[in-house]
């Protein structure tokens, strides 16, 4: 039997608009907005930790995260902290 093919586009289409993913993205703007960050291009973040928002972090630093994010950690098989 021969393996489906993934269609990635679908899946990230559906993953971005469930509701934990845009209540997740409404408290980062929120953040961002009541801080005066958003949209004034300084390259800064609002991260969470723990499950809450608790600053900025470089775009670039937040986005490729391996200690922050549970699940990576997760994926990497390594210790759960």
């Amino acid at each position: 039997m021969k393996a489906k093919k993934r269609d990635y586009k679908k899946e990230y289409k559906k993953y971005g608009s469930g509701g934990v993913a845009i209540a997740k993205r409404q408290a980062l703007n929120k953040y961002n907005r009541d801080n005066g960050t958003y949209g004034n291009g300084d390259g800064l973040d609002a991260y969470h930790k723990g499950g809450k928002v608790v600053g900025f972090k470089k775009a670039s630093a937040n986005r490729g995260s391996k200690t922050d994010s549970p699940g990576d950690r997760r994926a990497r098989g390594g210790k759960n902290k």
